[in-house]
């Protein structure tokens, strides 16, 4: 849900989405809620968008996020990792699940004093049915998918494939001290560092 802003200029009073000028004027983008098709198109477009004003100039996007579905988040991953213009990620509350590999991939990661990840195994977002041999193809689907998450994670954090299977086997979840000793995050900025930047 976006809120509404009022400005003024010569021509009148103009109404306009935070989330409009936060991106237009300063490159912030936002990931909050679940992570669904919707969002992650929207997420999409926007770092398409900014790429074409400037691929040179970094884009800021905060997280906020309880995760959501797989396939979807790694279509905002994607455009993170390949985005010409750096993009930076800032924790702002908490990025579980899919959020918070959604943060560990940015170019450089902070969190604000007080938020939170958490990592999980992959989850199966509704119950088993069928025959054993579609239980079967889930079940392999699944370990696939872990698998895959787990290399991404070892990559972007320097640890290997097992001690990030080791941190996923159950829900676990890092302080921002935590995050950055365990290499999710590059360090711990407040609301005012967080306002200008990276680095």
């Amino acid at each position: 849900m976006s809120t509404p802003v009022l400005l003024k200029s010569s021509s009148g009073v103009q109404t306009v989405s935070i989330e409009s000028k936060l991106m237009s004027d300063h490159r912030r983008l936002f990931i909050t809620g679940e992570i669904n098709a919707d969002s992650a198109m929207d997420f999409f477009k926007q770092v398409m968008f900014l790429n074409l004003e400037n691929d040179k100039e970094p884009i800021f996007v905060f997280i906020n996020s309880p995760g959501g579905e797989i396939d979807n988040g790694l279509l905002i991953y994607d455009a993170i990792v390949g985005s010409k213009a750096p993009i930076c990620t800032f924790c702002s509350g908490c990025a579980y699940s899919m959020g918070a590999v959604l943060f560990a991939c940015g170019k450089e990661r902070f969190m604000l004093p007080h938020s939170k990840l958490m990592l999980h195994e992959p989850l199966l977002g509704e119950k088993i049915g069928g025959n054993a041999s579609s239980v079967k193809s889930i079940s392999e689907s699944l370990l696939e998918t872990k698998g895959m998450m787990n290399k991404l994670l070892a990559f972007h954090t320097g640890k290997t494939e097992a001690e990030m299977d080791e941190l996923t086997s159950y829900d676990h979840y890092f302080s921002a001290q935590e995050a950055v000793k365990m290499g999710l995050a590059d360090g711990i900025k407040n609301f005012k560092e967080m306002m200008e930047g990276c680095a």
